[in-house]
């Protein structure tokens, strides 16, 4: 099997902050990332105390993290821009392998 070096970026936002929109519209049409994915949690907590759903209660200010991996230049440059628009310490990113055609 033959591998290609990529970088994989996880942002953590909440949805209260409204920046999902912005962040996928970024990464899909400006940084030409090859695919996101944004994973909704049921629970979780940070700098801003805890945030919990239940079947109940429809919370709208629940944690999100947008995922996604590209080469290396590319994560790179997508995160010096968004960078400014997230908290201090709210991206982690790593290298990783993925398989190649």
């Amino acid at each position: 099997m033959k591998l290609v070096k990529v970088t994989i970026a996880r942002i953590y936002i909440t949805e209260g902050e409204k920046l999902l929109k912005p962040i996928i519209a970024y990464l899909q049409n400006e940084a030409k990332i090859r695919g996101v994915s944004v994973f909704r949690a049921i629970s979780g907590y940070g700098g801003r105390g805890a945030h919990v759903s239940s079947l109940v209660d429809l919370s709208l200010d629940l944690p999100l993290a947008i995922e996604f991996f590209d080469s290396p230049e590319k994560v790179k440059n997508a995160l010096d821009h968004v960078n400014g628009m997230v908290k201090a310490e709210h991206i982690i990113f790593w290298d990783a392998q993925a398989n190649d055609v």
